[in-house]
């Protein structure tokens, strides 16, 4: 009898210690469990919760492409209900800037199945929207990389190029209200009193790739998770700089007239003073009304960043 207890003992105690060694703390609605070594940092815990909301380090990382040249080997993948490749493509594309124009040079390219249609249009949506994203078929001129006061809207857009505006809303704003996707616009804002209840936030320490940071995860309680979009998303911010070091997000949710569960993970580096992405890996499976299911895998991997 004694020995059948130890066990239970031991569960019991250890569970006391790790209660021990965290803290909580309450802004608005929102709960906020602090691991020991963020309670002894002295954090402004209301100060990180505002950085993390109106954060521009990520969505500047992106924008500082736009006026340096990179190469990028781009990887992606259409999967089939068996998980099998039905049509892929592997490119290696090298972008220079020049004269304040940037351009995008194919250095390498190979396809597999029925990528593109035969008037050599992407036949996936979704490699559709990476190309809208990291590929430049013409010199793009005038840009810029200043995020300051830059708001993203729908206004006047449509097809492509809406989508392509709620997509940056949701990947570089997240938390925020997306007006024009039905059933969910409201949902995706996690930092709201009216969804605080809905998820755990945790912020921690740790290093990530030799860089010391603070870990903010929000993840939806397991009773929710039909009632948000964003269900898990994991930052590393640098506990010196604030900047954006990684973000992975998972993201989800069934309206009936479209469904998606969507996965992804981006790594940032430094060239020069600049903040730039190095790796971005994404998954999904995603169905909207008149449209086939897509099933897509893709990796971006970018490097030899140039002035």
């Amino acid at each position: 009898m004694f020995k059948k207890s130890i066990p239970v003992f031991i569960c019991i105690l250890y569970s006391i210690t790790i209660q021990a060694q965290q803290t909580v703390d309450t802004i608005g609605q929102k709960i906020i469990t602090l691991s020991e070594v963020v309670a002894n940092s002295k954090l402004n815990i209301p100060a990180f919760i505002d950085r993390v909301k109106n954060d521009t380090t990520f969505y500047k990382a992106f924008k500082n492409l736009d006026i340096i040249g990179y190469t990028s080997l781009n990887d992606i993948r259409m999967i089939d209900k068996h998980n099998s490749t039905e049509a892929s493509l592997y490119s290696k594309t090298k972008q220079t800037v020049q004269n304040g124009c940037r351009k995008m040079q194919t250095l390498q390219q190979q396809t597999t199945g029925d990528f593109y249609n035969s008037d050599s249009s992407y036949n996936y949506y979704t490699a559709q929207m990476y190309a809208s994203l990291f590929f430049t078929k013409d010199s793009v001129c005038g840009e810029n990389n200043i995020v300051a006061g830059r708001e993203f809207s729908t206004e006047g857009k449509s097809g492509i190029e809406k989508h392509k505006e709620q997509l940056k809303m949701l990947f570089f704003d997240p938390g925020k209200k997306i007006p024009g996707i039905p059933f969910i616009s409201n949902k995706t804002e996690i930092f709201g009193d009216d969804m605080a209840d809905k998820y755990n936030m945790d912020i921690d320490m740790d290093e990530y790739n030799k860089t010391s940071c603070y870990i903010f995860t929000i993840t939806v309680k397991p009773e929710y998770k039909d009632d948000v979009v964003i269900t898990e998303m994991k930052t590393w911010f640098d506990d010196k700089t604030f900047e954006v070091v990684a973000r992975n997000y998972k993201l989800s949710y069934d309206a009936g007239v479209y469904d998606f569960d969507v996965q992804m993970e981006v790594e940032m580096t430094h060239y020069k003073n600049y903040l730039v992405p190095e790796l971005m890996r994404y998954t999904g499976n995603w169905k909207v009304l008149f449209k086939s299911r897509e099933r897509g895998v893709f990796t971006a991997t970018l490097f030899d960043f140039t002035d």
